[in-house]
């Protein structure tokens, strides 16, 4: 049996930087990390599309908000550090007409709140950054950028090493059981006897929060993000980030375009629901994923509200002239020869009993164990600040 002070359940980038802050910030506490995988951020992180966001979308004062501001500076520092690859771009905001324009101040106001970096441009200006799109206006965001976010966990596990946390993976965690004052997880790899346990385990952290003994506020519901990629000859279309003025009241951003830091254009996503919790292929099928969706009724309920959102989501899986046609209305000059498919991703939506979708970031604190039961973007940006809120709270157990 393995011996720590705290075990960190998920080896993705949020639970990385929650064990990364640890070691800084508590050098004498002993830490593990558990990844059910055989190698680390295989699953949302390792789908991000490596976008640095600067927290213009966000309401001011929340978690988002604040971790989103805060964990960008500590992710440019942490990268300009260690030589990781990264780049202050810039994105647009595009709106296409005049019904878009009420929304766009909205998210403009709420940046100006937040502290971003951020200008109202006119379509001479917009014609400038990104020759390609469409609009008639757009806020420009000279501070956001890219990054490859693997590249960044294979970096915070090494930290960590050296600091004499362990990173364990092919260690899924399948129980908790309270013991002398300590939490046993039992785990592929062994069983491992923690003070505290924090659980980062994204796609299935429901699942770990109920494994814990705390009943989780909110179920996750996957949805899967499928994206395509310009073709070489294509990629001129796009400079840098050009997104759409996204809907309020849905937790997603619409198509957009996005430059990688390794190069390429990634075009998307769309957002349909995932027959399983790593659905990443439209024939991927789990019956108790399935099942266990279906029959919540928070789903039901967001479905119902929803089902015409949805039903475009799901025309657009299915077509691909669909796909195009809304990519079109950003860039006009696309073709559908100049796209072929990516690799999809999943999101894990935190959804309430009574439909309505979490849109902030979620921890429940409970005996022995804080659970993350909702990070959805910007968590990767966000996450060394998201690790900092978890160790401070963390700090306090020990006392």
């Amino acid at each position: 049996m393995i011996s720590t002070d705290v075990a960190i359940i998920g080896g993705g980038i949020v639970g990385l930087a929650t064990a990364y802050q640890l070691t800084r910030a508590l050098p004498g506490k002993r830490v593990v990390v558990l990844e059910k995988e055989a190698e680390l951020a295989l699953h949302q992180t390792g789908h991000n599309s490596g976008v640095l966001h600067s927290g213009i979308y966000y309401k001011p004062g929340s978690l988002k908000a604040i971790n989103c501001r805060e964990g960008k500076k500590l992710m440019e520092e942490f990268c300009a550090a260690e030589g990781i690859a990264y780049e202050i771009c810039g994105k647009v905001i595009v709106a296409l007409d005049e019904s878009e324009l009420p929304a766009m101040e909205r998210i403009y106001e709420r940046g100006v709140a937040n502290g971003v970096k951020c200008e109202v441009i006119g379509k001479e200006r917009l014609n400038e950054l990104e020759p390609h799109s469409a609009g008639i206006k757009a806020i420009h965001v000279p501070e956001a950028g890219i990054v490859n976010y693997k590249q960044v966990c294979q970096r915070l596990a090494e930290r960590v090493r050296e600091r004499d946390g362990q990173v364990l993976t092919s260690a899924r965690a399948t129980r908790m059981d309270r013991s002398n004052g300590k939490v046993v997880v039992t785990t592929a790899a062994g069983d491992v006897e923690a003070s505290q346990v924090v659980n980062c385990a994204g796609l299935h952290c429901d699942r770990v929060t109920a494994m814990s003994g705390q009943t989780p506020d909110a179920k996750i519901v996957p949805f899967r993000g499928e994206y395509y990629e310009l073709t070489r000859e294509a990629e001129h279309l796009c400079k840098n980030l050009i997104y759409p003025v996204p809907d309020p009241n849905f937790p997603f951003l619409g198509v957009h375009f996005t430059r990688m830091v390794v190069g390429g254009v990634e075009c998307g996503p769309n957002a349909v629901l995932a027959f399983a919790r790593e659905g990443y292929r439209k024939t991927d099928f789990n019956l108790a994923d399935m099942a266990e969706t279906l029959g919540y009724s928070g789903f039901r309920k967001m479905a119902a509200k929803y089902w015409k959102t949805g039903l475009g989501e799901i025309w657009r899986s299915a077509s691909k002239a669909a796909f195009v046609k809304a990519l079109q209305r950003l860039v006009p000059e696309i073709r559908a020869e100049h796209l072929h498919p990516a690799p999809a991703g999943i999101r894990a939506q935190a959804v309430l009993p009574d439909g309505s979708m979490v849109d902030d970031f979620l921890i429940q604190e409970a005996d022995r164990v804080i659970n993350v039961n909702n990070a959805p973007s910007p968590a990767a940006t966000a996450s060394l600040n998201i690790g900092k809120t978890i160790v401070e709270r963390l700090i306090p157990r020990f006392a």
